[in-house]
């Protein structure tokens, strides 16, 4: 038995916070706006599936693949926003050099020029991630919606 197959090892606590980390990078992009800190989240090959979230919101958004693709088109739909992305309840399942984690994302949008409107996605996030060098990635990300407060066109820009 590896050192990371106990769960309550050192090393496993390490890899578990790793990959919660993970999710914490991506969500500083997303709010910092910060493109390669949001990429360093993903694996060259990653896959973000945001379609059971965004349909609950009325839009489709089909899958989008690769790290580079899909820092660029987070960024571009949430260009005419102000946002802040708040992570819960991460749940860590490890196995070897891969990762299950759920948790929770909180997602407030503003439109940039008129804060009296908002929309709040309470999200449910399943991300599969693989260990790349020193710090995990995520591989497969798939957002589905629990619940949304707000006006939801604000995600369009209306």
């Amino acid at each position: 038995m590896s050192d990371t197959d106990n769960t309550t090892s050192p090393a496993a606590i390490a890899d578990k916070f790793a990959v919660v980390e993970t999710l914490y990078r991506y969500a500083a992009g997303l709010d910092l706006r910060d493109k390669d800190l949001l990429a360093s989240a993903f694996a060259d090959d990653a896959v973000a599936d945001f379609g059971p979230a965004t349909r609950k919101a009325g839009q489709e958004y089909p899958p989008i693949n690769g790290r580079e693709v899909i820092a660029s088109a987070l960024l571009g739909s949430l260009d005419h926003l102000d946002t802040t992305h708040s992570v819960s309840n991460p749940r860590v399942s490890l196995d070897g050099d891969t990762a299950q984690l759920e948790g929770i994302v909180a997602c407030q949008h503003l439109p940039r020029k008129d804060h009296s409107r908002h929309v709040l996605m309470t999200n449910r996030y399943n991300v599969d991630l693989v260990r790349s060098g020193e710090v995990w990635v995520i591989q497969r990300l798939t957002v589905d919606n629990a619940w949304t407060e707000g006006d939801p066109t604000v995600l369009a820009g209306i």
